[in-house]
Formats: structure tokens, sequence, C-alpha cells
């Protein structure tokens, strides 16, 4: 498949990753009455990453995240020659999906920004005041755990057909766990999105959702295979 086709999969589901699981956050977390609350938002944003699976995984494999393309490919599984390209695209779907979420989020009197925007913070910005230690060493291990789910279960040796349930339940679980602490990044491109709208405190921050999940990643890159026993350059098949 040509890179330029699967960089525009990769986009587009970055785009739906975004906008379905930060759009739950911002639109109907706390809505009056029947608000979705934090299993809401966390079973939103594993049916976007399962649901993208299943439509674009076997056009660009479906990582919809930085750290899983570095993940990926410190475990011989992805090129490093398109990971660049792999990352400017789920960047730029990240982005778009935030001015859309943003145009319609502004359709209702009264919407700011300044209630956070689905951003990722840590310190008085966590929504469980949460520091910026605890923060890192959050990110870093559910990073590094969801990149041992997608290692595992794609590996060519695990039961086919099932990588985007597990995935995409992994990727719940991790929000279940974690929305209290930082509002859940463990994907650099999810947390750039809303920052670019919030400004300010977000973008300060942003530094912390770029670095713990890519140290998570690639911790995840070496240790899988050394664990799984593959060998250099017979990488199962993701």
């Amino acid at each position: 498949m040509p890179l330029t086709n699967r960089m525009v999969a990769e986009g587009l589901g970055t785009f739906w990753l975004v906008f379905g699981g930060c759009g739950s956050a911002v639109l109907a977390a706390a809505f009056p009455d029947l608000g979705i609350g934090f299993v809401g938002v966390a079973l939103a944003f594993g049916l976007t990453v399962m649901t993208m699976a299943f439509a674009i995984g076997h056009i660009s494999g479906c990582h919809l995240n930085p750290a899983v393309t570095v993940g990926l490919a410190t475990g011989r599984r992805f090129p490093w020659s398109e990971v660049l390209p792999y990352v400017i695209a789920q960047v730029v779907g990240a982005g778009v999906a935030s001015a859309v979420l943003y145009f319609i989020a502004s359709g209702k009197e009264g919407f700011s920004v300044s209630g956070g925007f689905a951003s990722n913070g840590f310190g008085e910005h966590s929504p469980g005041g949460y520091t910026a230690a605890a923060a890192f060493v959050a990110e870093v291990v559910l990073t590094f755990m969801f990149l041992i789910i997608i290692l595992g279960s794609t590996d060519r040796r695990a039961p086919a057909g099932f990588a985007p349930i597990a995935i995409g339940l992994g990727l719940t679980l991790i929000h279940l766990i974690s929305i209290p602490v930082t509002n859940t990044s463990v994907n650099p491109a999810r947390s750039t999105g809303p920052a670019l709208f919030v400004g300010g405190w977000a973008l300060c921050q942003l530094w912390m959702f770029w670095l713990a999940p890519i140290v998570g990643a690639l911790m995840a890159g070496l240790v899988y295979p050394a664990m799984a026993g593959e060998k250099p350059g017979a990488a199962a098949g993701a």
C-alpha cells in the first residue's frame, strides 16, 4: 500500500479517535441528568480504536498514535523511515478533529475552553490533583502496557482476528485507571489536538504527554521481543 494512502488512513483514524473520545468528554460526559461520566468516556476511546482497527487496520496498521508508531518501530514491526510521516498524519488528524469538535461545542451558549476541552494535565490541571511525578509514571506505565497488548495481540502466534478487540478493551481499561490522574493521554497526538485550542497551561504541559508515552512505548518495544523470543529480523507481523 502506498505511503500516501496509509497516511490518509492514519489521519482519518486519528480524527475518529480524537473526535469520538474527546467529543464524548466535551459533549456528553457531564450532560445534564444523563451524563456518561468517566466510564462512558473510557468506553468511547476504546470503541474508536476498535472500530478503526477493523476499518483501516489492513490499510495502515491503525496506529493512530505517535507512541504506538515509535513502539512498533522499536519492536521491529514498522520501518523507522516511515515514523515521521505517520506522526505528521496523526497530529494533523487530531488537530482537525479538535477543530470540528470546537466548532460543534461552540454552538452551545456558555461554552468555553476554560473547562479544559478534554486536555491532559497534571498538578492543578489534573482532574484529581495528581503531581507531575505521579502523572509521568502513570503515563509511562500505561503506555508501556498498551504497547505490550498491541505487540502481543498482533503477534503472528496470537489467535487471529481478535487484536482489535483486545486493543480496544485495553485502551478502555487504561482510561478507567487514569482519567482522574491526567485525563488520560498515552497518545501525544490526542493530547496535542485539544491543547492547540486551550493554549496556555495545556501547551506548557504538553511536553509531558509526548515524553512519557514515548518512553513507555520505547520500553515496550524492547521488552516484548525479548520476552516473546523474537530474533532480530524475524519479528512477528503486525
